[in-house]
Order: C-alpha cells, then structure tokens, then sequence
C-alpha cells in the first residue's frame, strides 16, 4: 500500500483532551485520522472522509455513539465501528453490538490496547490493507515483520523494527527521545533514554548511514529521518 492510501481512521468524541490524544498517537502510527466533536459532525465526516475505522464516543452532542454507529452500518459502505464508553456495563455493550458495533471499549484504556483493537478490526474487515507500506527507499511490510532498504531485507530485533518504522513513518518530524521511548519502548518504560542513542547507531549501522545523512541528529532535540 502506497502512502496516499493510507488507512483512514474517524475519530468521534466531545472530550477535547482525549480527541487530541488518540489523534496524535494513531498519525504518529502512520494513520489518516479525521476528528469530530459531535455525532452531527462525525456523519458528515464519515460521508466525505470514507474511513475504514470510527472510533465512537457513546455520548455525544447532537447524536449519540449509538445513533452514529446504526446509521453507518445501515448506510452501505463497509466499515468497522469501535464504542468508546466511560462505563463499562453490560447493557451498552450488547446495545452497541446489537446496533453493528465490531468492537467495545471502555474508559480508561490503553493506547497500545486500541492499537490491537484496530489492527484485528483491520485484519478482519480490511485485509488487503494490511500490505507493504513504500516510503521512499523504504518498504514497510507487517505481515512479515521486516523492513526493505534499497531492496535489502534488514536484520533487525523487534525492538529496531518498532524503531526504524517509528523513525520511518514519521520522516521529516524531529522526534526527541521522551517521545521515541514513548513510542517505542511504552510509557512505562523505566530505563536510561540513552538506550535511543544505542540503537539508532546500531540502525545506522545496518543502513550503512556513516554520515548520518539518513537519520540525521539534532542536538539538543533528537533524531530526523531524511528521504530521497
């Protein structure tokens, strides 16, 4: 799959906090994420933005979760649908499956729990999609966990995969290291940030970047992937 058909996500939710959260976590994922505030406002954007994926608040302005979710499902295009609830109870799971939601979360959660959410959702509905990413020189494939280089399979440890694909994707971006060891390594992480410093030379190494023209260092502010 070629970058400008990424997959779509529509995100809808009336908490401005989380809104901004989730859409700044799932674009740093590679995704194309498209918000609403309101169930009027993620109507309108799911005709427009065609997403593959709505992640729904069930409580909303205008038109609740539950209204949204029926009249996607009835409207014909193929998408999977995501409850977002601040309540874990069992009669808004069953109505909100009963109305076509593929999936049910409640408040609090995980980022890297909607990730998995997402990514069986897409498994599932949309497996086509799933294919190799071409960045560049780059070619990104997950199904088979590897990165291409110049049409070089790299050698890389799961960690460097998550790495090299962070740095990837998010090209042109600064990105610091609490950032990557966000991202990477999880929030809970509790080692020495220069555990970043050890493996993007360990990356540089595999590409054969000596000059750090590839992944580039800003002092003082972290690391920049340059392509071609």
């Amino acid at each position: 799959m070629h970058p400008d058909k990424r997959i779509r996500i529509l995100l809808a939710d009336d908490e401005p906090n989380i809104l901004q959260f989730l859409e700044l976590g799932l674009l740093g994922e590679g995704y194309d994420v498209h918000t609403a505030q309101d169930g009027e406002e993620a109507l309108q954007a799911a005709r427009e933005f065609k997403p593959h994926v709505a992640i729904l608040d069930v409580m909303m302005p205008e038109k609740s979760g539950f209204e949204v979710c029926k009249s996607l499902k009835e409207s014909g295009d193929k998408i999977a649908v995501i409850m977002l609830t601040a309540k874990d109870e069992v009669t808004d799971r069953i109505r909100g499956l009963t109305l076509g939601a593929d999936d049910y979360m409640a408040k609090p959660f995980s980022f890297d729990e909607l990730l998995a959410r997402i990514q069986a959702r897409l498994r599932n509905q949309f497996p086509d999609l799933l294919g190799a990413v071409t960045y560049g020189p780059f070619r990104i494939d997950d199904r088979k966990n590897e990165i291409m280089y110049m049409e070089r399979v790299l050698e890389l440890s799961p960690t460097e995969y998550d790495l090299l694909k962070f740095l990837v994707i998010n090209h042109g971006a600064v990105l610091g290291k609490t950032t990557i060891l966000d991202k990477v390594w999880s929030y809970d992480f509790g080692g020495e940030n220069n555990i970043v410093e050890v493996y993007i030379r360990s990356l540089r190494e595999k590409l054969g970047d000596k000059e750090h023209r590839l992944i580039r260092t800003l002092r003082g502010v972290g690391y920049r992937v340059d392509l071609p």
